[in-house]
């Protein structure tokens, strides 16, 4: 008589989040697995599902987005995702533009306001910065993950602002002055360089990665926090080229989620489980696009 495991026990053994082995199991990528009532049992000798983001699967997503800003395609899936993407990233950050303030940037490249209302002036530049930041994801996609290329999301992200006159601010490299995230330390300027190339040396030893590496990556970059500001919508910014790279759905943070995402930051050693759930429930943000737009998918 066969033996069967829980998805709690399977999610320990094969070092994944409970929501992913579900989700393999939904997808019938779990031999064996069977549905009891509303529980998930697995057969205690079954392996690991091996994952379908192999580099010879047809990337639609990022063929449609390279498409749709190539040939200026208006109210598409580049179209939501230039706008949803940064409204929520700078929402994060503490921006003050409105959803339909960033979208009318988008559009226009110009700002509306009436004789009531103020904006910050570097809340419209980084909102234009970051739009360009995604486009230059979107076009170095495939391209290996280098020190250069992240600066240089930070040069755009920053630039023109009013930290990059700040004498100790340099916009396109690492930090000069200790800063700290959520209360939590992160790494001296010093040894900020060090730790960026071991991190991307240990990460590019593989040519592929898993949703949960690249989540992880997130967390690692996070906690070096290697520039004075800006270091969370880069990071995103890189988490969502690695996921297009890798034939991933990528995730988007919404605004309203972020203190589950900054949980999930915070206590990654002890929980892995609270950030990787919070991604994935931003994966099914962009799903649900992607299924309005009808732009297949793994």
């Amino acid at each position: 008589m066969n033996k069967f495991i829980t998805v709690k026990e399977a999610s320990i053994k094969w070092n994944l989040s409970e929501r992913s082995v579900r989700n393999y199991c939904a997808l019938g990528r779990v031999e064996g697995a069977i549905l009891v009532g509303k529980t998930w049992m697995i057969p205690e000798g079954t392996k690991k599902p091996i994952r379908s983001n192999e580099k010879e699967n047809k990337n639609y997503l990022l063929e449609r987005l390279r498409f749709e800003k190539n040939n200026q395609v208006k109210g598409g899936i580049y179209y939501k995702l230039m706008i949803d993407l940064t409204y929520n990233s700078n929402h994060i950050e503490g921006n003050e533009l409105t959803h339909d303030e960033t979208r009318y940037i988008f559009e226009t490249r110009t700002i509306g306001v009436d004789k009531n209302t103020s904006k910050k002036v570097d809340d419209i530049i980084e909102t234009i910065n970051h739009f360009t930041a995604i486009d230059r994801v979107i076009d170095f996609a495939n391209y290996q993950l280098s020190e250069p290329f992240i600066k240089e999301l930070h040069k755009i992200l920053k630039s023109n602002t009013n930290d990059s006159r700040l004498p100790y601010f340099a916009v396109g490299e690492y930090k000069k002055l200790p800063n700290e995230v959520g209360g939590m330390e992160t790494t001296n300027p010093r040894l900020v360089a060090s730790e960026m190339h071991k991190l991307l040396d240990d990460y590019n030893k593989k040519e592929n990665h898993a949703f949960e590496e690249i989540v992880e990556f997130h967390v690692k970059f996070e906690r070096i926090h290697p520039f004075q500001d800006g270091n969370g919508r880069v990071g995103r910014l890189i988490a969502f080229k690695e996921c297009l790279k890798n034939n991933i759905v990528p995730f988007i943070i919404l605004d309203s989620k972020k203190m589950f995402y900054y949980r999930g930051l915070k206590n990654w050693n002890q929980e892995k489980g609270y950030l990787i759930d919070t991604c994935l429930d931003g994966q099914d943000t962009i799903k649900a696009f992607l299924d309005y737009f009808c732009i297949s998918y793994k």
